[in-house]
């Protein structure tokens, strides 16, 4: 039997199902299924920057592995965080970089 429950889903169970919807349905479904002009690839790499940028860093934990999934490479990655420092800030890249180490490591 396979488990069809989403990463949102495991997360918030029963507690948000509207939310649970909205991620599931438009923005994992409709927003990241639009490939005719970004490739899942560039939309990873774009989130992860997004992310580091604002701060988000807790989110990277789904989205690092997401983009390893979507083909970007943990040298990619790393450089894109590393640009993002310059302008997102030192603190934020050292903690994704942080994290992001530590999923690569694992």
């Amino acid at each position: 039997m396979s488990d069809d429950t989403t990463p949102m889903q495991k997360m918030m169970g029963g507690y948000a199902p509207t939310f649970v919807g909205l991620t599931d349905d438009v923005l994992f479904g409709q927003v990241w299924s639009r490939t005719d002009d970004l490739s899942p690839r560039d939309r990873s790499l774009i989130t992860i920057s997004s992310l580091v940028s604002a701060g988000n860093i807790e989110q990277l934990n789904g989205h690092i592995p997401m983009g390893l999934a979507n083909g970007l490479t943990e040298d990619e990655i790393t450089e894109a965080i590393t640009h993002v420092a310059f302008y997102a800030g030192w603190p934020r890249a050292v903690s994704a970089l942080t994290l992001a180490k530590k999923i690569f490591e694992s």
